[in-house]
């Protein structure tokens, strides 16, 4: 699975800092700038799958750097986050061409949503990965479905399963599984890592998630 990449222009450094912590959290890879000289840089060396812009930022506004990239021939779906609650502010963004926008304060599962949806139209059907005859997983909604029903998983079930599907066909280690589902200060144990393997081989054909003696585990993506 290819990681959704988003930018974010934020000067206020906690709150980028908590975007980024949730986002991560959610599956995709975050890059942030503090201003707008260093978003333009960012947006040079790397490309992006969604912008998130605050409008009051230094060196130049949000809504003209996005005017400017736009300018360029850049089309990266852009959400706007900002203090800015008038509506002539909100009309000039969409006029020109923002996919969203939301006002400060903001609820982060509101926002995982919006982004989602913006996904959702713009790849309709590029969300949804076939692990097996029966069974699939839907990469926006971090859902996994057999025989087309929804499967209800616990949390570190289906962030072991995106591990495996972002490292297909690679080895995934014992220790690359603890990193991505428990925080340093959480205990874990390798019986709940065997338990949360065998939730997913219910699903998954066992040709598919085998295990590698003494070093953890390979999805075949084949």
């Amino acid at each position: 699975m290819i990681k959704r990449e988003i930018l974010i222009l934020e000067d206020d450094k906690l709150f980028a800092q908590t975007l980024e912590d949730f986002l991560e959290e959610m599956g995709y890879g975050v890059t942030l700038a503090h201003d707008a000289h260093e978003a333009l840089a960012k947006k040079y060396f790397q490309q992006f799958d969604l912008c998130i812009f605050d409008i009051n930022v230094p060196h130049q506004n949000g809504i003209d750097l996005f005017v400017s990239l736009k300018e360029s021939g850049d089309t990266t779906p852009t959400i706007f986050v900002t203090s800015y609650k008038d509506t002539k502010t909100l009309k000039i963004c969409f006029q020109n061409g923002c996919h969203d926008f939301l006002k400060k304060p903001i609820d982060l599962d509101e926002l995982h949503c919006r982004i989602e949806n913006i996904f959702r139209y713009l790849h309709p059907d590029g969300n949804y990965i076939k692990l097996s005859k029966e069974c699939s997983f839907d990469t926006l909604s971090r859902t996994l479905f057999y025989q087309k029903k929804e499967v209800k998983m616990p949390k570190k079930v289906i962030l072991l399963l995106e591990l495996f599907i972002t490292n297909a066909n690679k080895i995934v280690t014992k220790g690359q599984i603890i990193d991505h589902l428990w925080s340093a200060s959480d205990e874990f144990s390798e019986g709940s890592i065997r338990v949360y393997v065998n939730r997913l081989k219910q699903y998954i054909s066992k040709d598919k998630l085998v295990s590698v003696k003494g070093i953890g585990y390979k999805f075949l993506d084949i």
